[in-house]
């Protein structure tokens, strides 16, 4: 198997329905549906396409009451089809429609800058003030705190760059530590009413401020005592190779650091195709292992066989090993060096000629090309790592 990212920032697993975050658990993927919440079956039809591509937490829109309220029935029906994946409320403004969720779904997300009335969150000058706006604060999220204890539902503290609450603009400005502050404010509130179930995220358009509030805010959490899971996500990312571009190196870059328990890739799209993107992130930041990884060199003069038609073939046949990496290089020169940490090599010796090599060990010399990609799979079976693609567990298809 592929080694995974040998360092995480250790979070405490917060339990979401039946998949735990956080601790140990893999990197969870998610998304969020684009339906009218009060259309039941558009809504159903589209969470199943979701989950069926490999979605673990499905998160609804709740803008208002009647929202909430046909949560009930969209939950009732995903089960009785058999889909038991834990369904996420996004509640921005009204505490009455996230308490109304809490008692529902699995999770609840809040947003500290939209979430609150304006009467609370005023500017604060001084120590007095400040004290009185998070007593208001404790008030408004008491009632909520206490449902999502009686039913076991969790709550992710959202915090947006573009929705920043007033009193925070005056106190931090528009910067990474604003959203840092308007996050732990929260926290701080629910863990002195004695609630831990919490989930942070920090998300912004801009790259570089979503992975500097992110990387501040698991340095705060560590000086805070705090360990709780993150969420990662670049808002309004956009479609098609930009957006995908611009969701990799923002959760890329955090999932490299050791950050992030679970990530969202918002495209403009249909949310079942954010679901290959995020997988592929997690696959490339060496985090989440879910398919066959090619390794495979962009080829110049030195190289004397088809190689990109070999590497099309290869993957025909092999993109369902999942947890092999297998290099494609066009010659001796560079190639055993660059697939050092490859499970099996495909390597041009030649005018078409292939060396096979099974780690770093040469395997079998000067396969003519026309039968060298049957000779990989050959090698691969002879070594006990080859699957039959109709008998991997379902999971996995």
């Amino acid at each position: 198997m592929i080694p995974e990212n040998p360092y995480r920032y250790h979070t405490r697993v917060v339990n979401i329905g039946n998949l735990p975050l956080g601790g140990e658990n893999p990197v969870r993927v998610q998304s969020m549906t684009s339906t009218d919440t009060l259309d039941t079956r558009s809504t159903v039809f589209q969470a199943i396409r979701m989950i069926e591509a490999g979605c673990e937490y499905v998160r609804i829109a709740v803008p208002y009451m009647k929202e909430a309220e046909n949560l009930r029935e969209i939950k009732s029906e995903l089960r009785r089809q058999g889909y038991h994946t834990p369904i996420i409320a996004d509640v921005h403004f009204n505490a009455r429609i996230a308490e109304v969720a809490a008692g529902i779904v699995e999770k609840v997300r809040i947003n500290p800058g939209n979430y609150l009335p304006s009467r609370i969150t005023r500017h604060a000058s001084r120590v007095a003030d400040a004290n009185e706006v998070l007593e208001q604060m404790a008030d408004r999220l008491s009632p909520l705190l206490k449902i999502c204890r009686e039913h076991g539902t969790a709550i992710r503290i959202g915090v947006n760059h573009g929705s920043l609450s007033d009193r925070i603009m005056d106190l931090y400005g528009d910067t990474p530590l604003g959203m840092v502050e308007s996050a732990l404010e929260f926290a701080r509130i629910c863990e002195s009413l004695s609630f831990h179930d919490l989930v942070f995220s920090m998300k912004a358009s801009n790259i570089r401020m979503m992975i500097a509030a992110n990387r501040l805010l698991a340095e705060r959490m560590q000086q805070s005592g705090m360990n709780y899971p993150i969420h990662l996500g670049v808002t309004e990312a956009g479609t098609g190779e930009e957006g995908r571009i611009k969701s990799a190196i923002g959760i890329g870059s955090l999932l490299a650091d050791g950050i992030g328990d679970t990530i969202r890739v918002s495209l403009t799209e249909d949310p079942e195709f954010e679901i290959p993107a995020a997988y592929s992130i997690l696959q490339s930041a060496g985090v989440r292992i879910t398919k066959t990884e090619f390794v495979s060199c962009p080829s110049c003069g030195r190289t004397q066989f088809n190689i990109q038609e070999a590497l099309r073939e290869i993957q025909a046949k092999t993109s369902h090993l999942k947890g092999l990496k297998i290099a494609v290089m066009g010659c001796v020169v560079n190639g055993p060096g660059e697939m050092a940490d490859a499970h099996y090599g495909f390597v041009g010796a030649g005018s078409g000629k292939i060396h096979l090599y099974k780690g770093q060990k040469l395997i079998k010399k000067n396969i003519d090309e026309s039968r060298a990609v049957e000779a990989l799979v050959e090698l691969i079976r002879e070594s006990g790592d080859w699957i039959d693609e109709t008998t991997r567990p379902a999971a996995l298809l």
